[in-house]
């Protein structure tokens, strides 16, 4: 083990991830082992444990190099989780990565017509003010 693996095993946080490669619309990715500080597009990478095509569902994976670093501590994003168990590297279930709505929705419980603040069928005079006809 060189020196450099060395360090990042004890003083980073390691991550294992998509890295966006290819030609603008035509996506290929590789998956790299890097320090979670990085930038994913353009940082520097440990190491490279495969790729994956995901037009044409091709993927190509170091199983052996793969169950090493999870083994050292890496941690796999999201996705790449989820092709893990796809492709039976890990057992577990998958992971929700959808997009999440930004807006909350809440909805406030109706009370029942027999408590106390249920709205009536009569004009509400609380807080509004009527004009009179002059």
């Amino acid at each position: 083990m060189t020196l450099s693996r060395k360090f990042y095993n004890l003083y980073l946080m390691l991550v294992i991830r998509l890295k966006r490669v290819g030609r603008k619309n035509d996506p290929s990715f590789r998956l790299v082992v890097t320090d979670k500080r990085r930038a994913a597009k353009a940082g520097r990478s440990v190491e490279l444990l495969g790729s994956y095509n995901s037009r044409q569902k091709i993927s190509s994976f170091k199983e052996d190099r793969i169950k090493y670093w999870l083994s050292v501590g890496a941690k796999p994003s999201a996705t790449a989780h989820n092709l893990f168990v796809s492709k039976n590297i890990i057992s577990g279930s998958k992971i929700n990565v959808s997009a999440k709505s930004k807006k909350k929705e809440v909805a406030a419980p109706m009370p029942a017509e027999g408590d106390v603040g249920a709205p009536t069928s009569a004009k509400p005079s609380v807080g509004v003010e009527e004009k009179a006809a002059a």
